[in-house]
């Protein structure tokens, strides 16, 4: 098995950044299409990619694609697909998947079709009528595109974003790969200050420190086909051990969080404490109108609320108006803000310098980009 092709799926607007992460981790042959990311590589691919990419969702093996606008081209392209590579007689796989713009659209029913064609080829592999599921997952997602079907095996289990830090949450938060996203579109490098006035369970800051200190996201967590056969326990820990080398244990990061909230402030020390961060990031309770610094040529990076429940939206736009006015005193400073207002700019009370479309959760929203002045070189 020596060329593999992996799909790390994001959220939309983000693919770009996920292929440079792939990228930086050694693999060339990469395609970019909406809402995921194509690539080939060796068995320890599956081990890298899961633990050290940011920004993607998950990463799957592709068994396989085809056109299929019937439930009988469906079963045959499925059964002609080599499972048994994968698959062993006591693998448990159950399928899940979505149809868009396909003649194919009742996904219960093309459920159920995968999962019996799977059977079929690996009843002809096994040479027995019925599989006792009750090893290792290798959970089958398919997706329908324009007719067009793609079978793929999930290799990391529970969603990238789940790094194991955030057991608790408050309320609607910020997905962990969305905030490596902001980060890295961000001018931020770990020699720079970074401050986020409204932490949260402090996502931001948190992922800003995994990236500061070179730390994998997945270092703390597992993943599903850890207990595949295909992939030696040893290559597993290698790569493991790899990344705790690699952590930039001496480095001095400037990382703050602030919240008015004491609740959030105390969940976030709580979570960079499990994140293994907590000497690398400052937690305290300070409202916006507080916000104040010596430091130069820092970054915001932040998640203000967005006013989408009823009766919220006069004190967020309140909010925006303040921020433009603090924000503006930090004439060094660049800020990076993403919110679903349109309106943001007027109330903010200045163009930003870019702005990028993207996608927290289902809300539709902009990721306003304010550039300061450069720092002078060292």
């Amino acid at each position: 098995m020596s060329k593999i092709e992996l799909i790390a799926p994001t959220l939309f607007g983000i693919e770009s950044v996920t292929a440079n992460e792939i990228r930086s981790l050694g693999y060339d042959d990469v395609k970019v299409e909406d809402g995921k990311v194509t690539f080939s590589g060796d068995i320890a691919a599956i081990c890298k990619s899961n633990l050290w990419l940011r920004t993607a969702e998950r990463i799957y093996i592709k068994v396989g694609e085809f056109t299929a606008t019937t439930f009988d081209q469906l079963f045959e392209g499925v059964k002609s697909l080599p499972w048994e590579e994968w698959i062993p007689e006591n693998g448990q796989f159950p399928v899940d998947g979505y149809s868009l713009k396909s003649k194919l659209f009742s996904v219960p029913d093309c459920q159920s079709i995968v999962k019996k064609a799977v059977v079929e080829r690996l009843k002809k592999k096994y040479k027995r009528e019925w599989f006792e599921e009750n090893g290792p997952v290798y959970k089958i997602k398919f997706s329908l595109m324009k007719d067009k079907a793609i079978l793929m095996i999930d290799t990391s289990g529970e969603g990238l974003h789940k790094r194991g830090y955030r057991a608790v949450s408050n309320v609607a938060p910020l997905r962990e790969t969305l905030a490596s996203a902001m980060i890295m579109l961000s001018y931020w490098r770990y020699d720079r200050p970074l401050i986020d006035p409204f932490c949260g369970s402090g996502t931001i800051p948190i992922e800003a420190a995994l990236i500061g200190a070179n730390m994998a996201p997945g270092l703390y967590r597992q993943f599903s086909s850890e207990r595949w056969r295909q992939i030696p326990k040893k290559l597993w820990t290698d790569v493991r051990n790899e990344a705790f080398d690699l952590i930039k244990k001496d480095v001095k990061l400037n990382i703050s969080g602030y919240d008015a909230d004491e609740d959030a402030v105390k969940l976030s020390i709580d979570n960079a404490k499990k994140a293994g961060v907590s000497d690398y990031v400052r937690f305290s309770k300070r409202s916006l109108k507080d916000l104040k610094t010596d430091d130069k040529y820092g970054i915001i990076i932040c998640n203000p609320p967005y006013g989408e429940r009823m009766g919220e939206l006069k004190e967020v736009e309140k909010l925006y108006r303040e921020m433009g006015k603090v924000f503006s005193k930090l004439d060094t400073w660049s800020y990076y803000i993403i919110t679903s207002h349109e309106n943001f700019e007027k109330l903010f009370g200045r163009d930003a310098s870019k702005r990028r479309k993207l996608y927290n959760g289902m809300i539709k929203t902009t990721y306003y980009q304010y550039f300061g002045p450069r720092p002078p070189k060292k």
